[in-house]
Parts: structure tokens; sequence; C-alpha cells
């Protein structure tokens, strides 16, 4: 049994040496190049004064460097805090001196901000830059792979922390959810056997690597023995003609990236022969682009949720034992859910009504770091971790994510949820892509607004789509405007940013 993250590639590496673990559009690397690079790093980080228990931070688009500075600071016995790279300058400045950073890691283009943000912060951390450009004030991270491995291999220990890993901090500052070694090296175990990963896999995936998602698809396959394809950014033409070259038997994403594959003209030419199967998460899947999707690849795409609060998935779907389409799955093994009631948490919701999802098991997070009241807002004494999210259990014991609590839209009264409204209208043969948000109204309070990309070359109207939602939705459900837009304001993940949707229609409208 492994204790922790820190021994997948020593793990990987001692039984497929010579094959190929990692392919990027520079570098392609075995799981003895990524062993032995990752001890370099941690040897040097040790010879930096480094110790184990303090905090690395990683914070750069997806590359080579990053999964091998990851696994070099776990080796270390640092506690990895991976930072969303779409975070600004003083964002990133708040989570380095929250979680005591010693030293981060960082790509050339935001090296310089960083040297100065680091000056403004209590304690010592340097700034290790990839790539080749000298920046003053930095430490080179080609120089690290200089460092004779690490002659002392840390042990890690299963309720030892082993990451830290900020929220997206919508509302206030974000908050660190504590990880342990047996949390996350769990949940790389459970998601390679719910997923059926195995040495033969070719994985390509965009989801970034600071990301729980994005964490866990890298290394549930590289725990298997699997190949790892990544995409520094996703771009749907190279998706499509990537998953042909590598013959990739899966792909992994949020529900955009797959309505833009969709929608590309590449589509047409694209190899998808070697998929079998992919998944996708985030945010919910209309049934429609899942039906779409998988008539396109002739494979399963399964659905997962998770969040940062949990290392990574929470449920998911066996791949030999699919449930319906739209539904989230059954609960991680050894992990349990119940539906509060949205009037009294203390009670279980009625059966069939939907409620608040909540969760408990090995990988719910031990906290939010120094953050004791926000820590007793969602986890109680018990281990049950609100989610936020509101969610129905149909009579075989599948779930279904209804909405975010937060998101949830109240007009004249009634509730409304956004991705109820989103699911119908993403079946328009002319929608490509489709948000709802909230907008206020004097007389009934809140009104839902639906943000709409249309189909190259359609002249779809804004009662067209009105029209199309009666027939599917109660009249108090509807959109009562439409906004046709561009593009969707997205985190970096790929998932769609509900809240940002009336601050960025301006530059978005088209």
């Amino acid at each position: 049994m492994l204790n922790g993250p820190a021994q997948v590639l020593p793990y990987a590496a001692s039984r497929f040496a010579d094959k190929t673990a990692l392919v990027t559009d520079d570098r392609t690397m075995t799981f003895a190049e990524l062993d032995a690079a990752s001890s370099r790093v941690a040897g040097a980080l040790h010879s930096r004064g480094v110790e184990p228990g303090q905090t690395v931070s990683v914070y750069s688009q997806n590359r080579w460097e990053w999964l091998v500075a990851y696994h070099g600071a776990l080796k270390a016995g640092a506690v990895v805090n991976p930072i969303n790279v779409m975070l600004t300058t003083d964002e990133v400045e708040y989570v380095l001196r929250d979680a005591h950073s010693a030293a981060v890691f960082v790509g050339a283009d935001q090296a310089g901000k960083l040297v100065e943000a680091t000056a403004r912060i209590p304690q010592q951390c340097d700034v290790i830059v990839f790539g080749s450009t000298e920046v003053p004030g930095t430490v080179a991270f080609r120089t690290l792979l200089d460092t004779p491995a690490d002659s002392v291999q840390h042990q890690p220990r299963l309720d030892d922390t082993c990451t830290i890993g900020y929220t997206s901090g919508t509302t206030g500052h974000p908050k660190g959810a504590v990880q342990s070694n047996r949390a996350v090296i769990q949940n790389f175990g459970l998601t390679a056997t719910m997923h059926g990963r195995t040495g033969a896999d070719i994985v390509v995936t965009a989801l970034p690597a600071p990301h729980v998602y994005g964490n866990v698809a890298i290394n549930s396959t590289w725990l298997a023995g699997g190949t790892v394809v990544l995409m520094e950014r996703f771009d749907p033409a190279a998706a499509l003609a990537w998953i042909g070259e590598h013959r990739a038997t899966m792909f992994e994403g949020v529900p955009a990236m797959y309505a833009a594959m969709l929608s590309h003209t590449a589509l047409d030419n694209a190899d998808l022969s070697s998929l079998t199967r992919s998944t996708v998460g985030g945010q919910t899947m209309p049934e429609a682009t899942i039906e779409r999707w998988e008539e396109r690849s002739d494979a399963p795409l399964i659905e997962l949720w998770g969040m940062t609060e949990l290392a990574g998935l929470g449920t998911t779907h066996p791949l030999h034992a699919q449930g319906p389409r739209g539904s989230i799955g059954i609960p991680l093994p050894g992990m349990e859910v119940r539906l509060a009631d949205l009037q009294d948490p203390t009670r279980d919701a009625a059966d069939g009504a939907a409620g608040e999802l909540l969760i408990r098991g090995p990988v719910v997070m031990k906290s939010y770091f120094g953050n004791e009241a926000a820590t007793r807002e969602v986890l109680d004494k018990s281990g049950w971790l609100r989610t936020g999210d509101v969610a129905r259990r149909d009579e075989n014991g599948f779930l279904f994510i209804v909405d975010r609590l937060k998101d949830m839209i109240i007009t004249g009264g009634y509730n409304i949820y956004p991705a109820e409204i989103e699911r119908v209208l993403s079946a328009h043969p002319d929608i490509v892509m489709v948000a709802v948000g909230a907008v206020p109204d004097e007389t009934k309070g809140e009104l839902a607004c639906a943000y709409v990309v249309r189909a190259d070359g359609s002249t779809l109207t804004e009662q067209e789509i009105i029209d199309f939602s009666a027939q599917h939705l109660a009249a108090y459900k509807r959109p009562r405007m439409v906004r046709f837009v561009g593009d969707l304001p997205k985190t970096s993940s790929g998932k769609i940013m509900r809240r940002k949707l009336s601050h960025t229609i301006a530059t978005l409208v088209q």
C-alpha cells in the first residue's frame, strides 16, 4: 500500500521504468525519467533549506516541469500548494502569505511580479522559474535538475498533511482545504479503479494540473501505468487532433470542452475510434451533449462529481456498471452521502426530493487552513461535509446534481435552478453553449437570463429560444430574457462562471 502521492512515481517507475509516462508539446518522458527528475528537485529543495512540513507552491500553466516540481516537493516532505493559474498577483500573494510558503515554482511570464510579491510577505519564499528565461531575484528550475537526488527519502505517513488547495474565492478571500496523504492517494486509487484504468491507457487532457480534477486525471493514470498526453491549454481543434494522433483511449474534460469540440469544424475529420471512454466533471452536463459525444465517439462518457475539499472525486460511475445519463453516479467506495432538507439540514430530505448533498469519508479534507470558523460552517463533528450542491437520488441510488445552492434564482417566490434551464436550451441544435444567471427585477425580485453562444451562421432569435423553452419548462422556469454572446466567462479548468455573466457581458456581446 502506498502511504501518499509522493510514492506514485517511485512505484510506477519500479514497474514501468522505460514506458512513456508523459507527452507534452515539447517533451516526452518515461516513468524512470520523471522519477529521477523529481528526486533531484527534492534534493535541491532540501539543500535550499525547505524542511518537511513546510509549504511549497506551484503556479503556472500545464507543463512537464509543473508535474516534476509537484512530485519533487512531495518527495521532500513538503506540503504542496497548487495555485490556480488565473489568480492575480495580489491573490497569489495572499495565498503565499496565508499558506506560509517557503518556495514557489512559477512560469517566466509571472516571475517578475512574484519576486515583488514575495518581498512583501513576512517569510522567506524562494521564486523558482520554469523555462530558460533569466529573471533577477529568482532561481532557475533547470539548476535544480543538476542537483543530486535526495539521499534521504522522506517517508510519508497516511495522516500527515499532503496538500493545501485553495478554493476559488468567489466571495472574500479563498480558503485553503487541507488534505492528508490518505485522502489524496485514496482518491487516485479509487478513481483508477472506478474508471478501469490500466497500463494500456493513453489519456489526453487539458484540465489544469492545479485543479483537483486535473491532478487526479494525471496521477490516477500514472498509478495504473498509463500514459498522459498533457495539453498546455485547451483548444478544441488541437484536442481532437491529439486524440487521433496519440490513439488516445480516454479524454477527460469539463462540459464546455465537449461543447466546443462538438461544434468545431475539425470534428468532421477527427478520428475518435481509439477512445474507449471519456470523463466529464466540474459542472452538470446537458444530456443532449452527452448523447452527441457518445454517438460521435462510440464510447461511454462517464460523469463524475468532486470538489477541492475532497481532493478530487466524490462520486462517479463504475466503468462497467454505468447508471443513467445525467447522473453523477454513486459515492466512491468508503464514502457516505446524505441529502439534507433545504429548510432544516439536521433532517434528511424526503424520498425523491432535492436536498443539499452532504458527504463523509476518508477523502474529506481535514479543515480549512488556519480558519476554524469557516471549517465549522461546512464540516460538522461527525465528519459530514456540506457541499453547497443541491441533489436528488433515484430509486436505484444514483445521484443527480440539481444545481449549486448559491446559484438558485428566486423569482416571484419560486425557486429556479439555472442548470435545469441550461439542460433544456442545450438541446437546441443552434445553441453551442448556454449559461443562465439572475438579473434583478423590481417586481419579481430576480429573473432568469440566458446567455447564449449561437452556432456559426445561426440567426436564432430571443423569441425563438423562449418559445423553445416553453415546450419543456413550466412557465415560471422559462428564461425571461436572452443575451447573445461570443463566449462565456470560464475558470482555468473550463467551468462556466455564472456569477460573472452580468459583469462580463459588455465584452462578450456579439
